[in-house]
């Protein structure tokens, strides 16, 4: 049996700056495929233990990966513009980002090239004052949550690059409805956190920056890409943990 435990070096719990204690609950699954349908993990994995008031966040990476926006980088043909621009691109230890010819060239398939050498061209210049970041700023979202193999990446994303997520305030939304609870496309690691859908207005970005201020679910071989989030009323007590569940949940669809 396996309890919804915090995962490795993090805490179930967290002290907001300004809206108090919320338990972030981890909730593990099976290796999410293009196959699979996100309402029915949400049945499988997390409806059962939903409670009034709950939200539920989400990796944007399994809503892309749902979403056929996942690719192998062997069926990707990054151009002659997509190895350039790269050499440029700082290399974070928390993602590729867009440092390889693979993502970058799937910036470049969705966002367009005069977008990206705009881009591209006044990050260079702000650079020269000491200013970082424009890149991705000029690029939003769509550009930030682009991302590609590493060496920690769970197979067999580990050699797959993917996409922002598609419409990821409708997705919040549907999932809304489905659940019945606030939902959250998330796009976080350990060096910040990007609200990239929410399913309603009631749901505040600045809220869902500090609760997972700390990225709870990691991105590693956790294989916890969602979180039941629930406000703490006493925080000096610690949260009861949720049900167990079984390994049979773990299982793949259909799998013997």
């Amino acid at each position: 049996m396996i309890p919804f435990i915090p995962n490795e070096g993090k805490n179930l719990t967290i002290q907001t700056e300004d809206y108090g204690v919320y338990a972030r609950y981890p909730v593990k699954t099976h290796v999410i495929m293009k196959e699979d349908k996100l309402p029915e993990v949400l049945d499988r994995y997390v409806r059962e233990y939903l409670e009034e008031g709950d939200m539920i966040f989400i990796s944007e990476k399994i809503v892309a990966i749902t979403q056929g926006r996942a690719f192998p980088i062997k069926d990707i043909k990054p151009s002659r513009l997509a190895k350039f621009l790269v050499r440029f691109v700082y290399k974070s230890p928390y993602g590729i980002g867009l440092g390889s010819p693979w993502t970058m060239q799937l910036a470049i398939d969705e966002i367009g090239a005069p977008r990206i050498l705009f881009a591209a061209v006044i990050s260079a210049i702000t650079k020269l004052f000491g200013v970082r970041g424009v890149f991705y700023r000029i690029l939003g979202n769509k550009a930030r949550a682009i991302d590609g193999p590493c060496e920690y990446t769970l197979p067999p994303y580990n050699e797959y690059a993917k996409l922002a997520p598609d419409r990821p305030d409708e997705v919040a939304a549907e999932r809304k409805e489905h659940t019945g609870c606030e939902v959250v496309v998330i796009d976080a690691n350990d060096i910040g956190v990007e609200v990239l859908g929410k399913s309603s207005d009631a749901v505040a970005v600045k809220m869902c920056k500090q609760i997972f201020g700390d990225n709870p679910l990691d991105q590693t071989d956790q294989q916890t890409p969602i979180a039941i989030v629930r406000k703490v009323t006493e925080p000096e007590q610690r949260p009861e943990e949720l049900p167990e569940i079984s390994e049979e949940k773990l299982e793949e669809p259909g799998e013997v």
